[in-house]
């Protein structure tokens, strides 16, 4: 399956997508942080500690993609609870600040980049579904739930 989106084209999008998140979270009054936001009831502050955490598993999706079509990789897909999941991770976090949550998903997003920079570009081709149900490429996915899904959990947080 052929990428619609090359290894540059996926490390620009995550660079600028992070630093533009970082910012427009620097940027927010701390009521933004406070306010029910989510359908869940989750708060600012909660959907930002959901953020963060989640950025540590797009390296695990490289994981997945270098497993290929191995049973134990559908399996761990098919078996895992992401609500349970985003929900022990928010939990987590419910005593970080807004810069310590801001400071954590700036270390898992470069963590991220890195994982990314490390693949070549048969690796970024490679079908794969995420736990949470998107379906593509390894670029496609990561690139969507990286940066499409963290955009539209800022403009949860910013109301």
């Amino acid at each position: 399956m052929q990428t619609t989106m090359t290894k540059a084209d996926l490390l620009a999008a995550l660079r600028a997508n992070g630093a533009e998140l970082a910012a427009r979270l620097r940027e927010m009054p701390v009521a933004a942080f406070e306010a029910g936001r989510y359908e869940n009831g989750w708060s600012g502050r909660q959907i930002l500690a959901h953020v963060a955490s989640v950025e540590w598993t797009y390296p695990k999706l490289v994981d997945l993609a270098r497993m290929g079509s191995a049973p134990e990789a559908a399996a761990a897909v098919d078996s895992f609870d992401i609500g349970a999941y985003n929900q022990r991770q928010v939990d987590k976090r419910q005593a970080a600040s807004i810069a310590d949550l801001i400071a954590e998903f700036e270390r898992n997003r470069a963590a991220t980049i890195a994982a990314v920079e490390a693949c070549d570009e048969d690796l970024l081709a490679t079908h794969i579904r995420s736990t949470g149900g998107v379906e593509g490429s390894l670029a496609q996915v990561i690139g969507y739930v990286a940066v499409n899904h963290t955009l539209e959990h800022v403009a949860d947080i910013a109301g």
